[in-house]
This record gives structure tokens, sequence and C-alpha cells, in this order.
């Protein structure tokens, strides 16, 4: 997970006008499916641009997602403080459990190549339907 800080830290890099007031982190807030999705597609895609980033083949086969990845999270992050009343802290700690929680999977997983495909597949779906 370390490798993934900086990625994460340039998702999470949102103007301050997409900022809204709040103290502390707060409980892990329940969330709609919708919005699991937006933090799981946000999750998977820092990790896939990461991976990018650093030449790695099996990240290559997927579009690029440095700048559209980047987006869909800034959005999608708005959204969540908006929807959830929470603070940039609050989401980057959603964020930051997520990237945790998939690596998990991945390291447990049988094949991880399909693991990531079967993450990767609904979220491009989902990045295309945001008109990114």
């Amino acid at each position: 997970m370390k490798h993934l800080l900086p990625a994460i830290a340039a998702f999470i890099a949102l103007p301050s006008s997409a900022l809204l007031a709040g103290d502390g982190p707060a409980a892990s807030p329940e969330l709609s499916l919708e919005q699991a999705t937006l933090l799981r597609c946000s999750a998977a895609f820092a990790i896939v641009a990461s991976e990018q980033g650093r030449g790695v083949p099996s990240a290559l086969a997927y579009p690029p997602l440095k700048d559209r990845g980047k987006e869909y999270f800034v959005r999608s992050a708005a959204q969540l403080m908006d929807d959830l009343q929470l603070t940039r802290d609050q989401v980057q700690s959603l964020l930051q459990s997520e990237v945790s929680r998939l690596q998990e999977q991945s390291g447990a997983a049988a094949r991880p190549d399909v693991l990531v495909d079967s993450i990767m597949q609904p979220c491009l779906l989902s990045l295309e339907a945001s008109g990114l």
C-alpha cells in the first residue's frame, strides 16, 4: 500500500471549493449501492493508474486512467462529501480503507487478474456513463 500513497494523495487533491466543513474522521457511513460503487471504482482506478505509471503490463491492458480516473475520483469524492456530509479527510480515509480491502482481496485470490478484471469491467462502464 505504501507505493499507492502518492497515487491516492494525487487523487485526493481536491480544489478547496469542493471541500465541506467538518471535524475529524467519523465512523464509516452506511453507503448506498451508488456510493459504494463510486468509492470502489475510485479505489480501483487509483490502483490501476498507479500500476500503469509503473508500467505493469496487466494494468496497461486497461485504458489510461491517470487523467480520467482522477477526474472520476474528484467528482465521486465531491458527491460523497455532499451526500454524506463528509470532510476531505473522511473521504480519504474511506478510499484508503477501500484500497486496502481491494489489495487484500487480490492477495488472497487464486487468480488476481480475474478478480481485478471483475472489478474493472463494471468500473469502466461507470467511467463511460459518467461522460469522462
